[in-house]
Order: structure tokens, then sequence, then C-alpha cells
């Protein structure tokens, strides 16, 4: 049975959903006003493996992703380059679509865009306002966090540490420091709507509520996001949806790791960030969704350009192993590693542990094509294709990833396929100097030979 780490509860439970086989999930998405850094993409495919993994368990899965495009950012982006906001965030909406389709994620079933839930969130805040959770200051409207008496419930933050680290900023008009905004007085020359309360434009927080109810209900399954977003993004979720339905808001909480690189997290505030488009570059995009699912999703992941070679090591090692191999004879998987996959992913989506299931996969694929049993091999190739797919990977055929250039991964399969060619003509004509000289030239590109009864085989040293 499928166990999830709850984030609210701090254990690992038992999935089971509201009205199964029905699952609702959703995704603080991106705000638009830049390209995508690793950290998105790292959500991106996480919860594309979430939702990937959950259909194939017979799940019927809706997933909704919000947009956030309007926001302090946008509005600041769009007037340092002299562009419209909706231009803006139309612009870096494709980008975004772009670099995940590169990545093979799914499009979600609903993308709403807080721009277009203006009713919903006005909505939402004069609830709020009715049952005293929220007050109208000077413009302004604010959460009162004392109203809500679980405050905290998912972070574990007390309010009265809160209160002594918060300061209220000249122009705020709130009465606790800890209190938040729900809705923002216009200012001169950027974009408001109308409200009860006057000209303005939502906070970030209600924005989420308003849509994640409006698209599942007032009470779902799974609510995702980086664990940048636990605080206060996610708490403040909590307090404003529960408060304004009188409902449980969400029952399992998913959140993911952050990127880090030189021991600091990826992030555009500390500029420290490397963009999709740009590791796209240098690197297969399947490459890159192997080494974002190679820690489970809940850990930190280190990058490096290192640890990217590896990622192509290990593909490598998969792809080579479906060469050649003849189909299924009944399309049947393999009962014993399909179990091992499915324990690994039943336990908290262990992607890591998931991976050294298709990599033993692959090395029994060889062994069997080695003893001359091609039924067994291409059975074992069927499974190690079906069980790729359920994390998005091994969707192409071998020969084109295989003959994809490495870029900065190094030599190409291809090029190596051709050294080895010609090193086996070499031996042939016994000249053995050329040979080894091959031998060395890959080598030294850490690419390691073994020469079999069957012919030579490679793979890359890590």
């Amino acid at each position: 049975m499928l166990e999830i780490h709850n984030s609210l509860s701090g254990r690992q439970e038992p999935f089971r959903p509201i009205n199964p086989p029905q699952v609702q999930l959703y995704v603080c998405g991106m705000t638009v006003y830049d390209h995508c850094h690793l950290g998105h993409a790292r959500a991106m495919v996480v919860f594309d493996m979430v939702v990937r993994y959950l259909r194939a368990s017979g799940y019927d899965v809706r997933y909704v992703r919000n947009i956030t495009d309007i926001d302090d950012k946008i509005i600041q982006r769009a007037a340092e380059l002299g562009e419209p906001m909706d231009g803006l965030t139309a612009r870096f909406i494709a980008a975004m679509h772009e670099d995940a389709d590169a990545l093979g994620c799914e499009r979600p079933d609903d993308e709403p865009r807080a721009t277009a839930h203006m009713t919903e969130i006005i909505a939402m805040i004069e609830r709020l306002v009715e049952t005293g959770h929220a007050y109208a200051a000077g413009g302004d409207v604010y959460y009162a966090v004392a109203r809500f008496p679980d405050y905290g419930a998912l972070s574990g933050k007390q309010l009265d540490a809160l209160r002594a680290g918060a300061r209220i900023a000249p122009g705020e008009h709130k009465r606790d420091p800890a209190d938040f905004v729900l809705w923002k007085a216009a200012r001169e020359g950027e974009p408001s709507w109308p409200s009860p309360w006057g000209a303005g434009r939502p906070g970030w927080h209600i924005e989420c509520s308003a849509m994640s109810t409006h698209c599942l209900g007032h009470h779902f399954d799974i609510h995702g996001g980086g664990l940048d977003l636990k605080f206060p993004h996610h708490e403040n979720e909590i307090a404003q949806s529960e408060a304004a339905t009188g409902e449980h808001f969400v029952n399992y909480w998913m959140h993911n790791g952050h990127v880090r690189i030189d021991d600091e997290k990826m992030s555009k505030s500390l500029g420290n960030f490397t963009t999709v488009r740009d590791i796209l570059a240098a690197h297969d995009p399947e490459v890159v969704r192997l080494f974002l699912l190679s820690t489970h999703y809940r850990s930190p992941l280190n990058y490096t350009e290192e640890a990217l070679g590896q990622a192509r090591a290990a593909l490598e090692r998969l792809y080579t192993a479906l060469r050649g191999l003849p189909a299924a004879p009944d399309g049947a998987l393999d009962p014993d590693y399909e179990q091992r996959f499915r324990a690994a992913m039943d336990d908290d989506f262990n992607t890591a542990l998931a991976l050294s299931v298709l990599f033993d996969l692959a090395r029994d694929i060889n062994r069997a094509r080695e003893a001359g049993e091609a039924d067994r091999a291409g059975m074992l190739g069927h499974t190690l294709i079906r069980l790729g797919a359920m994390l998005g990977l091994l969707g192409r055929s071998p020969e084109a990833f295989l003959t994809a250039g490495a870029g900065a991964d190094g030599l190409s399969a291809e090029r190596i396929e051709a050294l080895i060619e010609e090193r086996t003509r070499a031996r042939a004509s016994r000249d053995f100097a050329r040979a080894d000289a091959i031998r060395d030239e890959l080598l030294a590109d850490r690419v390691v030979l073994e020469d079999r009864a069957e012919g030579t085989r490679w793979r890359r040293e890590r």
C-alpha cells in the first residue's frame, strides 16, 4: 500500500483518498517573471512523477498547478524592462511550458492563473472579513492570525516567536505584527482590480487558497510544493482556507527538498541559480530528469557537473541493456521486479531505490542475453520500459538516445561505437598498437571497454 510522508503530521501515513479512485492534487506553480531554474524543475519533475505513479496504480488523478501572474516581482520586472505586464507573463509562461515539455513533464489538467480568478479571491476575502478572521485597514485587508487557533500546525512555528521577529513596516496598518496581507490598496502605476475595499490587488497567499478550492473543492487529497513554501505560504493557505470554508483543507502535504549549489539553496534571490534552458543546452533533458529523480524527493539535491555526468552514464546503462532486444512474447512484466519497484515507490515515492531496481533489471537483461535466453531478455526489457515509464524515463528507442551528442558529458555514444568498431578492425588485422591506442583514448575519456565472447561492451566510469 502506498504511504506518503505528510508534512502536517511529520509522519509517513497510508494513502487513503477521500473519494477513491479519484485523487485531487494541487501544486504551487511558478511566479512567471523570469526563466525557470533547476529548483523549479525539481518540483515540476517530482510532482509529474507522483502523478504518473498514481495513475499507473489505478487512480484517476486531477492535477492542478497554478500560475502566479500578478506579484510584486512581476510588476517590478515589467517596469525594469519597459514591457506590459501581461506580455511579460505570457512570455515566461511559454518559456516555462517549453522547459517542462523538454523534461518530459505532462501538462497539468488545469493551470489556473491568479488574474483570471479575482472573483473567487475577492469572495474568499469577503468571507474572512465576515467571520472576523480578517479586517480592512487603510485600503488594505489583513488576516488576523490570532483568530485561527491552529496557526503554526504545519510549520511548527509558535505565534509568540513570530511576533517577536516581526515588525510593522511604514505604510502597513496591521493590528498584530504576525498578521499578513490579503488585499493591497492600489498604488499609482500598478495594475489593480475593483473590490469592496477599493481598487487594489491580492496578496500572494490568498491566490492559492481561492484557486485550489475553486478547482478542487474545500477539502482535497494532496497539496504539494517546494520546501521553501511550507512557511509562510502553505501555513497561510491553511489558515485562510479553513477559516473561510469551515472545513479541513488538505489531507496530505508534500514538500520536495531544495536543489543546492556549493552547499547553498539555489534561488534567484541569492543569485546562484542556473536556468533550466542553460542546463539543457549542454545536457540531454532525460539525463537531467534522471538526475532530479536520483535522490529521494524530500532530500536536498546537490547540483554538480559530475553528478550530471553520472546521471548520463546511468541512463546509458539502461538504454544499452535495451539495444537489440526481441519483443516480449506476451507483453507480461516480470512479477519480482515489478513488486520490488512498486515496493520502493509505495515507500513515499522512493525514486532512488526504484532506480536501483531498474539497474538490477538491466544487469539481468545483459546476463539473459549472454546466456542466449532471448525470450527472457525480451520480457525483462519490456519490464524495464514499462517501469521506467512510471518515472517518465526510457521513452525513446535505445538508438535515438545512444546516438545523441553527449555535450558536456564527454564523447557521444555514436563516437564511442565508431572507435570500438575501428578497434575491432585493428585487432582483426593484428594492429595491436592501434587497438591499444583506441582503448587508451577511450579510457582517458572515462570510457571502459569490456571484451566478451559476443563482442565489446562499454560503460562510462563514474
